[in-house]
């Protein structure tokens, strides 16, 4: 009976067997198929950026586009670095971007270690208000910022492209989730041991948590290098012009044209770091993030 049950069923296996051997390749190949033309549309602008920038204007104007610059003019990116007053920009953008970051990683380090480790009336409360303010728009907080700022002084200064955005709720959370998978007991025999909060943090806590803190550093770094809408609005003089509002205006002549591929050339020289920071940290980012959504 059992060798009878046994032949009617491998007929069946060699047949699901014969099947999967069919569909797994074609399953594989259509996933890479999607991949291929997702990664081709989200490509296709940096490549059109890139060969727009080596063109010259004559031929940027040409219709229908051509879809490789018949002579590349590298003089662009000179021309681009030169008219844009780039070296101001960047020197501008690198020390708002630096000097916020090291101030918001201080604070969100103190922050979040508050609402982990130290116990004290109304901080789940706290903490929780802190999360709701999260659901409101940053339009809303950008008119009362800026009335406050109007109110202190502080317009075209380095101060008011900082302060304002110091504090983060979404960085403090991320750290505090952190924060809260290494293990109470080391705190507890630290403070046996008569470890002072700030040791304990400094020596154990921070180190433990450094693909975190590198993440939110590349996070708060990629901000304040995209950052357009605020320095437009309080900072837009000369003098502290940050590098995203110094490309809107500067390749435009008295009529009003616009040199489209050096104005493409300065985009790509702006958007090379940004470009370089991705491929080279993008695994400290992917850890960080992983390491704070689970709670041990």
């Amino acid at each position: 009976m059992s060798e009878s049950i046994r032949t009617m069923h491998t007929p069946n296996v060699k047949k699901n067997s014969l099947r999967q051997k069919i569909l797994r390749p074609v399953g594989l190949g259509g996933v890479y198929l999607f991949l291929f033309i997702m990664a081709a549309i989200v490509l296709f602008p940096f490549y059109w950026m890139v060969i727009s920038s080596l063109k010259s204007l004559a031929e940027y104007r040409l219709s229908p586009p051509t879809f490789f610059p018949k002579t590349i003019l590298l003089s662009n990116y000179a021309e681009a670095f030169t008219t844009a007053s780039l070296g101001r920009l960047f020197m501008n953008t690198m020390y708002v971007g630096l000097v916020s970051t090291l101030l918001s990683l201080a604070i969100t380090i103190f922050t979040a270690f508050a609402f982990a480790r130290l116990e004290f009336k109304g901080k789940e409360l706290l903490f929780a208000a802190l999360l709701a303010t999260m659901m409101i728009p940053g339009e809303l907080f950008t008119i009362t910022n800026y009335s406050t700022v109007i109110s202190f002084g502080w317009l075209n200064s380095y101060t008011v492209l900082i302060v304002p955005f110091l504090v983060s709720i979404f960085y403090i959370y991320l750290l505090r989730q952190n924060f809260l998978q290494i293990p109470n007991e080391l705190y507890l025999a630290a403070k046996v041991d008569g470890t002072s909060d700030f040791k304990y943090l400094w020596k154990v806590m921070v180190p433990l948590s450094l693909p975190t803190l590198i993440s939110i550093t590349i996070l708060k770094m990629m901000g304040a290098w995209n950052s357009y809408i605020w320095p437009r609005l309080v900072a837009n003089d000369e003098a502290h012009r940050m590098i995203t509002n110094g490309l809107r205006n500067a390749f435009t002549d008295t009529t009003g044209d616009v040199n489209y591929p050096v104005q493409m050339a300065a985009v790509a020289l702006v958007s090379a770091p940004l470009f370089l920071v991705f491929v080279f940290l993008r695994k400290y980012i992917m850890s960080g993030v992983s390491r704070s959504g689970i709670k041990g």
